[in-house]
């Protein structure tokens, strides 16, 4: 499959069940995800790989944020985890919004290519991730944000792709104001 042809057919996958990918195919797609534009080659990102227990600690740290009693089971969803960090460094030339869109595009070349490896993907943000009880979940530093989550698993047998509306690119492409503006 070519580039073009995985980012047509990527869509995401609500539900996910089963196995996710070994750590050393994860090795593999995170070697070529990490190959994504970043200026001055920072790397400003991280990823944490989270399976078994990791999860229960996380759906723990979830319901801590919430001020609920019981764990969220949220994590739950899919066998592996994949939190997305964005870990800043000091640069007078790349700002951490630059740093932060590299974090993004190595999170979403992986899920492309776990896609094409045949797992399902989606990827889950919201107000968790800047918790407090969610930060020092994952052992975050002061320098560092969590962007999200890609849960990753099988897709399941009994459904089908979900249908994705395609992008009227003409809307999105234009041209720069001409100098009478």
């Amino acid at each position: 499959m070519s580039a073009y042809e995985a980012a047509l057919a990527r869509q995401s996958w609500s539900k996910v069940t089963g196995d996710g990918p070994t750590h050393e195919e994860l090795v593999r797609l995170v070697a070529a995800a990490g190959r994504v534009a970043d200026h001055s080659s920072l790397r400003p990102w991280r990823l944490i790989e989270l399976r078994g227990d990791d999860r229960v600690r996380l759906g723990k740290a979830i319901a801590k944020a919430d001020k609920d009693r019981h764990p969220s089971s949220k994590p739950m969803r899919a066998p592996v985890l994949i939190a997305v960090v964005a870990s800043f460094q000091k640069s007078s030339k790349v700002p951490h919004w630059e740093q932060e869109a590299v974090a993004a595009g190595v999170a979403h070349t992986l899920s492309l290519l776990l896609d094409e490896a045949g797992w399902g993907v989606f990827w889950r943000t919201g107000g968790y991730t800047r918790s407090k009880p969610v930060a020092k979940a994952h052992g975050l530093k002061k320098n560092e944000e969590l962007l999200g989550w890609l849960y990753v698993g099988e897709k399941p047998a009994d459904r089908k792709p979900g249908r994705r509306k395609s992008v009227d690119a003409e809307a999105f492409i234009s041209r720069m104001p001409s100098k009478k503006q």
